[in-house]
């Protein structure tokens, strides 16, 4: 039996959707991290853009507990770095920040309404492009609120995105990215945006499936439907 397609607010009440046990105990560095996760270092991209650039700004989308960029902010006031640090959740799940920082916000929203007029030296979202329902919406959304330079880096696993009518195949899926300035490495499931991009990705989205069972992360995930549009 087929299940129905979820609207963004059903899949927001979906256990998936609100899986615990994604980013909530990743740190910054080390074994469980962002560094390992991202293959690169947010914090020696961020000092590297201090040096060069004034207003540096870091958004971290499905930010689970924060755990990682409350760390990040402590070690970047000990290097008496000033960089703006913004993580967004669905689920209010954050660990308390010991000390009060103007540097670091963490906020309680849904991605498939949250906006800002904020532009950004990198901006990640680990492992929660899973969960979210319209993917290439949010990925359009991350590329417009990047600086002219600035990187967008995102966990996606190609087979959560998915054509109502036809067989969309990997190889469809990445060529599909290149098109739209996107770079995708498939062994390590890693998506990337250089560069400020206006992207309008010709195709309507559908709903969500929660039902899509585990992905490469072991975990359940939820798949994304879409129409594709003439043009």
């Amino acid at each position: 039996m087929k299940h129905p397609l979820l609207t963004n607010s059903e899949l927001e009440w979906s256990d998936v959707a609100a899986n615990c046990r994604m980013n909530r105990e990743r740190e910054i560095t080390g074994t469980n991290s962002y560094t390992t996760d991202l293959k690169m270092n947010p914090l020696d991209f961020l000092m590297a853009r201090a040096r060069t650039h004034s207003n540096v700004r870091w958004l971290d989308l499905c930010c689970g507990s924060g755990r990682a960029l409350i760390q990040a902010d402590e070690y970047f006031r000990t290097q008496h770095q000033s960089i703006q640090i913004q993580g967004i959740d669905l689920v209010d799940l954050f660990q308390p920040v010991e000390n009060s920082t103007s540097t670091l916000q963490l906020e309680t929203a849904s991605l498939h309404d949250w906006t800002t007029s904020k532009k950004y030296d990198l901006i990640t979202c680990v492992h929660g492009l899973h969960y979210v329902g319209d993917k290439l919406k949010l990925i359009a959304d991350a590329a417009r609120w990047l600086k002219a330079d600035g990187t967008f880096i995102a966990h996606l696993d190609l087979d959560n995105l998915q054509s109502s009518t036809s067989n969309w195949s990997s190889r469809e899926k990445r060529e599909f990215l290149r098109r739209h300035k996107l770079d995708f490495n498939q062994r390590r499931h890693l998506l990337a945006c250089r560069g400020f991009q206006t992207i309008k990705f010709p195709c309507r989205y559908l709903g969500a499936s929660d039902q899509a069972g585990p992905n490469f992360t072991g975990q359940p995930a939820v798949n994304s439907i879409y129409e594709f549009l003439d043009t």
